[in-house]
């Protein structure tokens, strides 16, 4: 059985607490940690743990095997170091690092260590539909990935939310189920401005975006990218092959057809967490095996960097009306 402790109680942190107390085989929450000292007070009663001062005295503790990061991306770094340092295994929420060097600093240490510790918190490869996708493709059936389409639509961002960060936070899903599905890395990319909508224009960040990606066999990606101020939270991908095409439907839920209104509707989710609420079980299931197996599998170091490499090439194309190429380090052995 797997001691864990958990740095950070926000809003998905107290999610995840949640299921690594009463809901995940394998593994038992013994602590939690917030640089805000009640937020852990409260989660750590709420659980029957103990809330431990700072995520640092968390890492260091022996009555901790595992560690487990839901901390603003700003600190996802040092607690990811720390945690190699210490030669425990991590498991982080995306994006791994907000910057290209700290992904580096992390990758350089976790080589120096001579083993994968740290496994990344891309929940959307453990989804069902795009598991399924990704079946597919591999088999050959509809042969090649020609043409990635991609929407990411939300209800709403927190105050601190920045034009840039729609890439670097948020459809920094796009980017790493993209490179999953395909198996490929990008090579170049771009920002397109558009037309801005009306209902953002209070906003500080740009809405809609559209990011265009081109991989290393030539297939292209468009991700439509909304913000904020949608009418739901959706995803959709859809996959023009050399042989067919592959669609992810919206999640299957009830269609009502009604004659008072001569309309037939279903529901539009509000929130990210329920449309991805049966991945994270999966997702935390195959990290425990993993674990009982000493050897990760699961989105890695690498993808990590890759996926913010992507993002920060995609931000420094804003404005230029050009592709700019995605110049990546030598893949380390460790990840191959």
């Amino acid at each position: 059985m797997f001691r864990i402790g958990l740095i950070g109680c926000g809003a998905i942190g107290r999610q995840h607490a949640y299921r690594l107390r009463w809901e995940t085989g394998g593994v038992t929450l013994v602590g939690v940690a917030d640089f805000v000292a009640e937020a852990a007070e409260q989660t750590a009663a709420a659980l029957g743990v103990r809330a431990f001062a700072t995520g640092e005295e968390l890492i260091a503790s022996p009555e901790v095997d595992v560690v487990f990061i839901t901390t603003p991306d700003a600190f996802h770094a040092n607690y990811v170091l720390a945690a190699i340092e210490a030669g425990k295994y991590c498991f982080c929420e995306k994006p791994l690092a907000p910057t290209v060097e700290e992904c580096l600093q992390i990758m350089e240490a976790e080589v120096r260590y001579g083993k994968r510790l740290v496994q990344v918190g891309y929940m959307r490869r453990f989804d069902k539909d795009y598991m399924e996708m990704k079946r597919i493709l591999d088999s050959g059936a509809v042969g090649r990935p020609l043409i990635l389409h991609m929407a990411h639509r939300n209800v709403s961002q927190p105050d601190w939310f920045r034009t840039e960060m729609a890439v670097s936070n948020s459809a920094i899903h796009e980017i790493d189920i993209c490179r999953y599905l395909t198996g490929e890395e990008f090579v170049s990319g771009q920002v397109l401005k558009v037309r801005q909508s009306t209902e953002s224009a209070d906003k500080p960040y740009e809405n809609p975006q559209i990011f265009l990606l081109e991989t290393e066999s030539g297939a292209r990606l468009d991700i439509e990218y909304q913000c904020g101020e949608c009418y739901g939270y959706e995803v959709e991908c859809r996959i023009v092959c050399d042989k067919g095409m592959l669609e992810l439907p919206q999640p299957a839920t009830v269609i009502q057809r009604s004659k008072a209104t001569h309309s037939r509707s279903t529901e539009i989710m509000q929130d990210w967490s329920i449309r991805f609420v049966d991945a994270y079980p999966v997702e935390f299931a195959a990290w425990v095996r993993d674990l009982q197996n000493d050897c990760l599998t699961g989105p890695s170091v690498w993808d990590g960097y890759a996926a913010c490499q992507v993002a920060d090439s995609l931000n420094k194309s804003r404005g230029t009306g050009r592709f700019l190429p995605i110049e990546m380090v030598e893949k380390p052995e460790l990840y191959r």
